[in-house]
């Protein structure tokens, strides 16, 4: 019996996350316009974007190499971003929920995203081939 209680108080906890609606990119642009978001991925850093005016991006692994790039909504209803380096889009659904935004990239095995905080300053970027 005790069993069937936790099973049913489980699923009715995860119910909100599984029936929540992805962001439209109005909701998405109104929540990331002007920050610059750190992601992370099972709880290891994973990368960090900054989001300006006009859609216009800018991301970066954590390791001092920045692309900038656009972002659009597809016909699917993706999120989808196009940087410079030209390796064609990334689309992603996001979801904004109590510890800020979740990102499930659009082969839905992979790993999702989570917010992991907030930057108060510009990224720092290296510029290309730093140092040698």
């Amino acid at each position: 019996m005790t069993r069937l209680i936790l099973a049913a108080a489980l699923a009715l906890v995860a119910l909100p996350l599984a029936a929540a609606d992805p962001m439209t990119a109005e909701e998405f642009d109104a929540y990331t316009r002007g920050k610059t978001i750190f992601y992370g991925q099972d709880g290891q850093p994973y990368g960090v974007e900054e989001y300006r005016d006009n859609r216009e991006v800018t991301w970066s692994f954590l390791d001092g190499r920045c692309l900038d790039g656009r972002w659009y909504e597809d016909d699917r209803g993706m999120i989808c971003f196009e940087y410079e380096d030209g390796t064609g889009p990334q689309c992603w659904r996001f979801y904004h929920g109590p510890d800020g935004l979740r990102a499930t990239f659009e082969d839905e095995r992979a790993v999702p995203l989570q917010e992991a905080g907030e930057g108060e300053a510009a990224m720092q970027c290296l510029g290309p081939e730093v140092g040698v």
